[in-house]
């Protein structure tokens, strides 16, 4: 009787310009209909071009697996996920930090937003050199949050500048503020209005033409770069901060990949060059450097000496941003964060690093032996392969149907890596080896 009464109800108030909550009764249980409710959608939402890159790529190869049940087990050299057991010495730190959570002694609650100060003080030290101070190190869940974060910090009214091919986010969370202006006719293809596109590619050696580029208020600068393993120089570096300086621009510099670069000279941090505490943001991360890709464990510096037009201080901001809406990394994971620049720790990583340039070595010398021209691999986890005009779309599609193999098409980091293709060294050792073997036999056809 209730039931029966709430249908009338629902049907009696689904007149002109209402839509019926309940569309079906199958006994007691009631499905409903296509109900919306009467928020309107972020209207950046739909500004927004594609999927994220990485889901559509996990999205085609399960429908490949889909198709083809019996194929061989497919190798990915996709996602720059790292693939190694974390080491002893920093396992060591994650495990008594949780079981010091268990004693009256040792529980912590709430921590400080910034991270712990004997964290900070020590990524200061260890991986700094000093060259930054413990109050302007930000421990955070990652790096890629804190791009997030950074452009809540900066709001909607700032011309961002992205490298061109570069990591997506950069450019989704940016589309996602609300920088940029719908794409319309006149928009270049894979472009969105309102964000400078610093082409990068083998012509400019992967650096921008400073010179011919329009100013803007954030620079987006990854090094070494995702997608293509370029690593800039120190003469490029100072380039890029004279160039900050002049035009009154924040560099937000990316140094996720920093203990990948073996040369010497190169600088593995922004701070290295002559007043670049005075225009650029630092964020880096722990993931790469000890597998913490699933713990999550990252820091953004944001010097002193950084201000806003208006003399505030740039920092003052960042942290009314994390002490808001952030609650401080896991203090579980900073006792790994510690363990990781203990002098084993430390050890252990530059272990794991070379275990992944040695995978890159070996994907290079594959490619190249097959005829290709090759970039990236050295001071850097990713291989970016010139596929000669080629859709890199469609070789992703026929390396995965023919060599079972997930690579990922340069197009999805933008309009500049169409005509590309980025393999990942993050694949264990054994893998890697086999999907080398598998891309000879395809290629070799």
């Amino acid at each position: 009787m209730v039931l029966s009464t709430f249908i009338a109800v629902a049907i009696a108030w689904s007149g002109p310009g209402m839509r019926a909550p309940v569309s079906r009764v199958a006994g007691a249980q009631m499905v409903a209909a296509d109900i919306a409710v009467g928020v309107k959608r972020n209207p950046n939402m739909a500004k927004l071009q594609a999927g994220y890159l990485f889901p559509e790529i996990g999205r085609r190869r399960n429908a490949y697996l889909a198709a083809h049940p019996d194929s061989r087990p497919i190798i990915s050299l996709g996602i720059g996920d790292t693939t190694q057991p974390i080491p002893t010495h920093i396992l060591g730190g994650l495990e008594g930090s949780a079981k010091r959570l268990g004693t009256k002694e040792g529980y912590s609650g709430y921590g400080a937003e910034q991270g712990v100060g004997d964290l900070r003080a020590k990524i200061a030290s260890k991986l700094y050199n000093g060259l930054i101070e413990p109050e302007e190190v930000f421990v955070s869940d990652g790096s890629k949050c804190d791009i997030g974060r950074l452009q809540l910090m900066f709001g909607n009214a700032v011309v961002s500048a992205v490298q061109d091919p570069s990591y997506p986010v950069y450019v989704d969370s940016a589309v996602m503020m609300g920088q940029t202006r719908p794409v319309d006719s006149a928009t270049p293809q894979g472009q969105h209005p309102g964000i400078v596109y610093m082409a990068c590619n083998p012509s400019n050696n992967f650096f921008p033409d400073l010179s011919n580029t329009p100013r803007a208020d954030v620079i987006y600068f990854c090094s070494p770069n995702n997608p293509t393993g370029a690593t800039a120089s120190r003469e490029q570096l100072t380039q890029l901060v004279q160039w900050a300086k002049k035009n009154g621009s924040i560099i937000v510099f990316d140094a996720a990949y920093a203990p990948f670069i073996k040369s010497a000279g190169t600088p593995k941090s922004i701070y290295e060059i002559p007043g670049a505490k005075e225009v650029a943001i630092e964020v880096n991360s722990f993931s790469k450097y000890a597998g913490f890709t699933g713990v999550r464990l990252g820091w953004t510096i944001v010097p002193s000496a950084l201000k806003f037009a208006d003399g505030t201080p740039v920092r003052n901001d960042w942290n009314r941003v994390m002490c808001t809406i952030f609650n401080g990394a896991s203090n579980i994971v900073q006792g790994g964060g510690l363990a990781c620049l203990d002098d084993e720790g430390l050890e252990e990583i530059s272990t794991l690093i070379d275990y992944y340039l040695d995978n890159a070595k070996l994907l290079r010398e594959t490619m190249e032996a097959l005829g290709f021209t090759v970039h990236g691999g050295a001071d850097a986890p990713y291989i970016f392969v010139d596929l000669k005009g080629k859709s890199s779309w469609d070789m992703f599609s026929h390396i995965l149907e023919t060599a079972q193999v997930v690579t990922i098409p340069g197009a999805g980091f933008g309009p500049g890596g169409e005509g590309f293709l980025r393999l990942s060294a993050f694949a264990p050792r054994a893998a890697c080896v086999e999907a080398c073997e598998r891309l000879t036999a395809m290629f070799k056809q």
